[in-house]
């Protein structure tokens, strides 16, 4: 007999919007404005797809937008494949005006912006932002300043052979322009970052966390790298010794020199702050013989201290091309009171825990059982679309500021992570749904 969620047994509200694609795993986008709510996914048949309601409505509203004509993919920028990194990524601007881009993997731009303040019917293609280095887009990703301007970051390039670009939007004009002259970070030919976005501290600072790749295979990942800054055009080490654009492999600040094949993995990075405002960075490499294990690395007035979180037997021996599935998870270290932080950590070669850690000392102080943030049914398939099928959850986005909304979710169930090609099987479509924790009377 199948986990069914219900709202009276979980105290959780589950709204379906509609039919959407399952065939392969992607990520998609929920986003609350006020009390109304949009979502961007791929339906049933991988087309672009965007729906709103609001909050109290149990109907969504659909469109889809119209994109235009790619020869070398033989399909409309409107339509999907099999790739992982074509996830979809909206916002909006200080207007009110919907902002939507996605479905790239060394693709020309594909970019959506509404006509209309709040209204998915006028979203209309834009086939250019500023009309430069537009032509083999990669993880775009909406985010806002302090100020509340909306921001746009991509790579441009190709893994192991790419530059970071950051691109502000002109509320008043409707249009986008460079943020900084030089992308943010370069490879000089030779290599790309993966940045994780910047995150704003409690110190003023934006911060933010990478890896160098040195080719499309994902075991070439090296160096984990940091850098912050107080406007996100200038950028300094930990110790605020200025850094010049574009930030390079050899000029950047390195916290752990790990080589290539290291274990070090693109995207697991997480940074999160302590109680007392300092950075704290989570991560998994190699250890001394060739183990998985967990690190935890703090700066603390221009020093990084490092420490060993997991006492592992195994080693995730990733390598190749292509999206895999992540097989070691490390949370975001939390800041729990007492110079404590909570970290959680899964893995596919055994159960899941929880590390608490001194925030000045990075000790482990306890482990415990791992606890998830949502009610177990929610994790567990329900929809029978296929034997293999996962569940994915992913948090909403408050669109007034661009953070998590740690309330809303997006839940879906679809075919695993496959190196980004179709794994042949026939799946029937996935009930995408939005889910309220604790929702408030009449939301």
């Amino acid at each position: 007999m199948k986990t069914k969620i219900s709202d009276q047994d979980y105290q959780v509200k589950v709204a379906p919007i509609g039919s959407a694609c399952s065939v392969f795993s992607v990520n998609y986008c929920l986003l609350s404005v006020g009390n109304q709510q949009f979502a961007a996914y791929y339906d049933e048949n991988r087309r672009i797809t965007v729906a709103a309601r609001r909050c109290n409505s149990p109907a969504w509203d659909l469109f889809q937008p119209e994109g235009f004509w790619q020869e070398d993919r033989k399909r409309f920028s409107h339509q999907t494949d099999f790739d992982s990194h074509n996830y979809l990524t909206m916002a909006v601007d200080r207007d009110g005006y919907l902002h939507v881009s996605g479905n790239m993997h060394v693709d020309p731009l594909i970019y959506f912006r509404s006509e209309k303040p709040l209204d998915i019917s006028s979203l209309r293609c834009v086939r250019q932002m500023v009309g430069e280095r537009e032509e083999r887009v990669t993880y775009p990703l909406f985010f806002k300043d302090h100020q509340g301007n909306l921001l746009f970051r991509f790579r441009d390039g190709r893994s192991g052979n790419g530059d970071d670009i950051y691109n502000i939007y002109d509320t008043a004009a409707r249009s986008w322009r460079r943020l900084m002259d030089a992308p943010l970070l370069n490879g000089q030919g030779e290599r790309n970052g993966y940045a994780r976005l910047p995150i704003a501290g409690p110190d003023g600072y934006w911060h933010m966390v990478w890896v160098w790749r040195e080719s499309p295979h994902c075991e070439t990942c090296n160096n984990l790298s940091y850098a912050r800054s107080r406007d996100l055009i200038h950028w300094q080490r930990s110790d605020g010794t200025p850094l010049a654009l574009p930030i390079t492999r050899s000029t950047g600040e390195i916290i752990d020199p790990v080589a290539v094949k290291g274990g070090l993995i693109n995207m697991s990075q997480e940074l999160a702050f302590t109680s007392s405002g300092r950075p704290v960075i989570t991560y998994h490499r190699y250890d001394d013989q060739g183990r998985s294990q967990a690190y935890v690395a703090s700066a603390d007035k221009g020093e990084w201290r490092i420490s060993q979180l997991s006492q592992w037997r195994f080693r995730w021996d990733f390598k190749g091309e292509g999206s895999i599935p992540p097989d070691v998870i490390i949370s975001a270290a939390q800041a729990i009171g007492g110079g404590m932080l909570k970290i959680d950590y899964q893995s596919i070669w055994g159960e899941p825990g929880t590390w608490i850690v001194d925030e000045n000392t990075l000790d482990v102080r306890e482990q415990l059982p791992f606890t998830r943030s949502l009610p177990d049914a929610v994790y567990q398939p329900n929809q029978a679309i296929h034997a293999d099928a996962v569940v994915q959850i992913l948090p909403g986005i408050r669109g007034e500021d661009g953070k998590v909304d740690e309330n809303l979710f997006l839940r879906w169930e679809s075919l695993p992570i496959a190196r980004d090609v179709s794994l042949g099987a026939e799946v029937k479509p996935t009930t995408l749904e939005v889910i309220c924790r604790n929702p408030p009377s009449g939301s």
